[in-house]
């Protein structure tokens, strides 16, 4: 049985998730001045200010003589802020803005860890109706588009030392039938694209291509996500064409 789907809460508070998304940005990123957090946030760098107060007040940021927020000791991935996820999530940024410009959908890059994918960037569509920023989130890989093309770059040996049952003994449960996900990675290796329909979240479609690193291997997931009531097969040709091209464009930007 798989794991129950991640849906938003249903009494958000806006406050706690200003304050996660700011210390994933930070974990992410490595340094940010209080008005580049409002500006991501969209909120008034009051309240910015008030929010990084108290990320270093638990020691989940610190501030440095320039007065630039890093992360704090208690985010374990501080270490890792200025290595080859930091430098991807930074080339891509600029890509993503430019395709939620072509597509006028929500932008996002994951990147893969064991059998879990981390949202390392995501840009909002200015659309009412939209899908909210996953930066920072994880979820299964096998749920997610970008999972499934990072998934799809392993080879059988690789795919089976990730969902092997030993790593599964205290959750049984949340270990994906193989036979069936090795078929879904198949069509995703012969088409080249992924497609999620409300696997990760109800309401939720989204549409991937792989950015591939120098040496041909699959370093991230590049996907739109939209409205499932917004979503029409036939859009599928436009969609993977845009995702394929800003994908192209972020690649040659990584070898340079």
């Amino acid at each position: 049985m798989d794991k129950p789907l991640k849906n938003p809460p249903p009494y958000a508070i806006a406050s706690v998730d200003h304050a996660l998304r700011a210390a994933a940005m930070l974990q992410l990123e490595g340094g940010l001045t209080v008005s580049q957090i409002a500006e991501r946030l969209g909120v008034a760098r009051s309240t910015a200010h008030r929010l990084l107060a108290m990320l270093v007040y638990r020691d989940f940021a610190v501030q440095d003589e320039d007065r630039v927020y890093r992360a704090g000791p208690v985010l374990e991935l501080a270490a890792h802020s200025q290595s080859q996820v930091s430098r991807l999530r930074a080339v891509a940024l600029p890509h993503l803005q430019r395709l939620v410009e072509l597509v006028e959908e929500t932008a996002n890059l994951v990147i893969r860890t064991g059998d879990s994918v981390r949202f390392i960037a995501s840009v909002e569509c200015a659309r009412v109706l939209r899908v909210g920023s996953r930066e920072g989130m994880v979820f299964p890989a096998h749920r997610t588009t970008g999972g499934l093309l990072l998934l799809a770059d392993l080879s059988e040996k690789e795919l089976a030392e990730v969902y092997a049952p030993e790593r599964y003994r205290d959750r049984p449960a949340e270990r994906p039938d193989l036979a069936g996900l090795r078929r879904e990675l198949a069509r995703v290796r012969r088409g080249g694209f992924a497609v999620n329909r409300e696997r990760s979240e109800r309401g939720l479609v989204a549409v991937g291509v792989p950015v591939r690193g120098a040496d041909g291997r699959v370093v991230a997931g590049l996907s739109v996500s939209l409205p499932s009531v917004r979503y029409e097969k036939g859009r599928l040709g436009e969609l993977v064409a845009a995702l394929g091209g800003v994908a192209r464009g972020i690649e040659v930007e990584l070898s340079a």
